[in-house]
């Protein structure tokens, strides 16, 4: 496939990482993957985005708290354990970054001490830094674009991050379920601060949400009536294994629930609507497993349901979507736009400040790619 000429290039754009874990590797996988810039680019919805291509996107810092990771360079630290998503690029160029030690707060589970070493996080033992510390990392690494990818349950954490990319002016992209940018208090924050950020909670390329919301849109559209469904998610991952603490889920069932309730033609009664992680199954590793079912009445009031099974590698399923929201994050700095970022946090994210239908959100994030007005868009 031929590209159509591109705008002239732009400076590389420089990401910091937080959680150096099976997401975070599918991504700098996919960094060196794209690099070289061949024809075949399948993977991705946007080769370019405002001049910026894949191979523009460079890692400039990094943190986590596991020791196998802490000191190593980002381009190894990827392959660790607990880490066990696909290796699709093995041949990762080193970055030059070395991971470097995070702030743990609420970041780890007590559970997660319970399970063998090569499946759970193995806390190292050194200083923690000071916010002053994370804020002048990302301004000494010239960071562009703070990317974050704790676990799931992580508001403390999550928070002291945001606040330390609000001081250093560093555009933030959300890739978790604690609510940031779809929290009025911080998006006004933000907004102040004159810093983007794009959140909450990443959509897959095609996950078990995107296309639970797409058969829910779809059954409105056609005139069938949803009574009740559920989607119910195994995995063998650390995400999978965090989550098996179900008080760490809140926010994940509310951002997942309501990904696919503001696209129904009517809202379910809490009864007769179910989603969200179900069970931690090892062996599986990075393979995510969602089983979706949906019932409802036809012409006439005759009944029909769909039951439908989806396997897919999970992290390198959200790394298409983390290029594009980073370029994104990137081109609204570039224009001098701050607080959220609708259309880009309503195609790229479950839980985004105004929830879009996908077809909506699609034509709204290509406006936005093109320069016209998020501000236009966001009211319409």
């Amino acid at each position: 496939m031929k590209h159509s000429p591109l705008p002239p290039r732009r400076p590389a754009i420089n990401i910091g990482i937080i959680g150096v874990g099976n997401c975070a590797s599918s991504l700098v996988q996919g960094l060196s993957h794209y690099r070289a810039e061949s024809n075949e680019h399948f993977g991705l919805t946007h080769w370019e985005i405002g001049g910026y291509r894949p191979c523009d996107i460079h890692v400039a810092a990094a943190w986590d708290i596991d020791r196998r990771k802490v000191g190593r360079d980002v381009a190894e630290a990827i392959f660790a354990k607990p880490n066990c998503t696909q290796a699709f690029c093995r041949e990762v160029d080193a970055t030059g970054v070395a991971v470097e030690m995070g702030r743990m707060l609420d970041g780890f589970a007590d559970h997660m001490a319970d399970y063998p070493d090569d499946r759970t996080f193995l806390p190292a033992d050194a200083p923690e830094p000071s916010k002053q510390d994370v804020v002048d990392r990302l301004r000494a690494a010239k960071v562009d674009v703070l990317m974050n990818y704790l676990p799931v349950g992580s508001q403390q954490a999550t928070e002291f991050y945001a606040e330390c990319a609000l001081e250093a002016g560093v555009a933030f992209v959300n890739n978790i379920p604690v609510f940031i940018a779809s929290d009025p208090v911080w998006a006004e924050r933000f907004e102040a601060a004159g810093v983007p950020i794009i959140g909450d909670d990443i959509k897959a390329q095609l996950g078990a949400t995107i296309v639970h919301r797409v058969l829910t849109d779809l059954f409105a559209k056609r005139g069938v009536k949803l009574d009740r469904t559920y989607q119910l998610n195994t995995g063998g991952n650390t995400d999978f294994l965090n989550m098996s603490n179900r008080a760490r889920l809140k926010s994940k069932k509310i951002s997942k629930t309501e990904a696919v309730q503001s696209v129904a033609e009517s809202r379910l009664e809490d009864e007769n609507i179910h989603i969200g992680p179900s069970d931690y199954v090892a062996w599986q590793n990075d393979n995510k497993v969602c089983f979706l079912r949906m019932e409802g009445q036809l012409f006439g009031g005759v009944p029909m349901n769909l039951e439908l099974r989806l396997s897919v590698e999970d992290s390198p399923n959200s790394a298409g979507v983390a290029i594009d929201m980073i370029r994104c994050a990137k081109l609204a700095a570039d224009r001098g736009l701050s607080g959220p970022i609708h259309p880009a946090a309503a195609y790229f994210c479950k839980h985004p400040p105004q929830q879009m239908t996908d077809d909506r959100a699609h034509e709204a994030v290509e406006a936005f790619i093109r320069g016209e007005s998020a501000v236009a868009l966001a009211a319409e």
